[in-house]
């Protein structure tokens, strides 16, 4: 009997939701921009790069996130949990 904690995250989890984190923020990044003010209008509002590619790659960081959530560590002791033995 160990008194070792088990977590519902291993190190891996924590590395994925890390990395999804940063799509997203790349993902905001993408999306960020000078607007258009009063006296001029800025085209670039418009721009695929805004409207399309940035939204795609925050969806992907936001699934790549879900993923890491639900992923299931993998159990040290030859692949048995507690509740098989």
């Amino acid at each position: 009997m160990s008194n070792k904690k088990v977590f519902a995250f291993d190190r891996m989890n924590f590395i994925l939701l890390a990395i999804g984190m940063a799509v997203v923020i790349i993902g905001f990044i993408l999306m960020s921009g000078s607007g258009s003010t009063a006296e001029e209008f800025n085209p670039a509002i418009f721009d695929a790069r805004r409207i399309k590619v940035a939204p795609l790659v925050c969806f992907a960081g936001y699934l790549f996130i879900i993923f890491a959530i639900i992923r299931k560590p993998r159990t040290r002791n030859g692949g048995h949990d507690k509740a098989g033995e």
